[in-house]
């Protein structure tokens, strides 16, 4: 820290407490304003009478609006967690260097990323995922040619296809939907 002045490591501080005081407000109001948590299940959150009803898009909405709000707390838990983490550095006195290398981070860098306790050189280690979803080891590569010559070099008839099939019958649409107006599209003569 002793690359930062009395004022900016003040500054710094102030960051700090104000950006936790959000979160903290905002896991306060979560708490508060929600009286089902995500560990219920969804029939009880949404107030269904069962999960299986006339429209089942609803449910998948619901979950992905429930995983959603997972995934953005789970993010701001982890910020709260280096916030915090950074004010217990300023008060031993190592705030302000790489905890790898030790090396100074410069305040223009913390200005931007308070919390931030890694260099430049050492942040792009630490953001990097070697995670892959488990269903990728049995996912199949696309077959060879997919995409427009898929049906020539895989020999099978696709979706593709039969467009291009059923389209030259014609459609039965009536005049009244057709491009131009008084006529049909409709092949008479097949």
């Amino acid at each position: 820290m002793k690359h930062l002045t009395d004022q900016q490591l003040k500054e710094l501080k102030h960051m700090l407490t104000e950006e936790k005081k959000q979160l903290e407000n905002h896991f306060e109001l979560n708490d508060k304003g929600n009286d089902m948590q995500t560990s219920d299940s969804l029939r009880e959150s949404t107030g269904e009478l069962s999960s299986a009803d006339n429209h089942p898009a609803d449910i998948g909405t619901e979950t992905y609006e429930r995983e959603r709000d997972h995934a953005i707390d789970g993010t701001l838990d982890n910020q709260l967690e280096q916030i915090q983490s950074a004010l217990d550095r300023i008060e031993e006195g190592t705030y302000g260097t790489c905890v790898v290398c030790n090396k100074e981070i410069p305040f223009e860098r913390l200005e931007a990323l308070p919390y931030t306790s890694y260099c430049i050189d050492h942040a792009s280690d630490q953001s990097i995922s070697d995670y892959r979803p488990v269903e990728e080891d049995v996912m199949t590569p696309p077959p060879s040619g997919a995409g427009v010559n898929r049906q020539k070099a895989d020999g099978r008839f696709d979706d593709a296809g039969a467009w291009d099939a059923v389209e030259e019958y014609g459609t039965a649409t009536s005049p009244a939907m057709s491009i131009e107006p008084g006529k049909d599209d409709y092949k008479k003569d097949v």
